[in-house]
């Protein structure tokens, strides 16, 4: 290794990692070595291995980190994320890890915790915390405030039917593409995602709360200190489907506020393709909104302030170039913020994990329960 330069590994090179990480990590080429990933099918990870100029590819997880990381990538199915990110805080590696986090939440604060033992920064793959909008949007939660939370409403709908069936089409390979754009003329399977990453409840964990609302939640819980205490959820399964397309919860945090979380599996096309997100707080002394789909960031105080974030078309539409840079920055120790940390991350796998509790047993789920 070069003075200076850090060794990057991946576990689990699937197709978002070939759209989204490896595109951003390969802009930092000059700062980076990229030393071995691991896909489960040799053919395609060796055609991954040449096309980024990888050292080595493998099958085997283990031996990315036997090859000596400094950064690992752990973007395989969320079935695979405990053990994966585990194994790679323990080798000494910084973590960017994949969203979902993990199944369970006592996983995800198992990996929280380790990462702050090991002293390794450990960076969750939410691309809109990284986002001018919601930079200015958690700054007004943090300093000025709207009081204490007193209500929550979170309301998400992305085109993801596609991806619950397990028929996803294949990512955009084009460099002038937005992350995640969908391109059904592009037929490289380096590109395509699995059936069962969406699809098969054994590796995905579920459907669209795992997939989307996963998002959601960690927006919400970067921009408040909320924690959820109880959740009632209903969810709703095509009869073609093995996970579920919508969902509606009802929460209680630990402050005692109350709120509404629903995901809703859009059409392929609609709105051209892009994600509605929508978050809106009331608190004692104030309200807030941030509005990914129309470019808003509002906060309220009355008689005392009613600002408004200056948004461009186009700047609420999703990418993931954030957090692998921030990832690279924090492990060269620069004077950047982990806008993604990993306990953000374990707050919104409370609420998934109970979610699918109660959806099971039609009732509410405390999430103390889970532990």
């Amino acid at each position: 290794m070069s003075k200076g330069r850090l060794r990057l590994g991946v576990l689990g090179a699937g197709a978002w990692t070939v759209a989204s990480h490896l595109p951003n990590v390969v802009q930092r080429k000059d700062e980076v070595d990229l030393v071995s990933v691991c896909r489960r099918d040799p053919v395609q990870a060796e055609a991954i291995r040449a096309r980024f100029g990888f050292d080595f590819a493998t099958t085997d997880f283990q031996e990315v980190l036997d090859a000596g990381v400094d950064l690992c990538i752990v973007a395989g199915p969320v079935a695979v994320h405990h053990e994966h990110a585990k194994a790679a805080l323990e080798a000494g590696a910084h973590v960017l890890c994949e969203k979902p986090f993990t199944l369970r939440a006592s996983e995800a604060w198992e990996l929280v915790e380790l990462a702050t033992r090991r002293e390794r920064h450990l960076v969750l793959a939410y691309g809109w915390h990284y986002f001018p909008m919601v930079e200015a949007a958690r700054s007004w939660m943090q300093t000025t405030g709207i009081g204490q939370i007193e209500q929550v409403a979170v309301n998400m709908s992305s085109t993801t039917r596609e991806a619950l069936r397990g028929q996803q089409p294949a990512f955009s390979d084009r460099q002038d593409s937005d992350s995640g754009d969908v391109d059904l003329s592009n037929t490289d399977p380096l590109f395509v995602p699995r059936p069962e990453t969406g699809a098969d409840p054994a590796v995905a964990g579920g459907g669209y709360a795992q997939a989307q609302l996963s998002h959601a939640l960690g927006l919400l819980f970067w921009l408040t200190e909320l924690r959820c205490a109880d959740v009632f959820a209903w969810m709703a399964t095509p009869p073609d489907s093995r996970v579920e397309f919508h969902d509606a919860l009802c929460l209680r945090f630990d402050n005692d506020a109350v709120g509404t979380v629903s995901g809703g599996s859009n059409h392929l096309g609609s709105n051209q393709n892009k994600h509605k997100l929508d978050i809106r707080i009331i608190g004692s002394d104030g309200q807030f909104h941030i509005d990914m789909e129309r470019e808003l960031a509002w906060i309220y105080r009355p008689g005392e302030l009613d600002e408004q974030f200056p948004a461009s078309p186009g700047d609420g539409a999703y990418n993931c170039d954030g957090p692998i840079h921030a990832l690279i920055d924090l492990a060269l120790g620069r004077d950047v913020t982990n806008q993604s940390p990993g306990e953000v991350g374990a707050r919104t796998v409370e609420v998934i994990e109970g979610a699918y509790c109660s959806a099971e047993a039609g009732l509410p789920v405390s999430i103390s329960s889970l532990f």
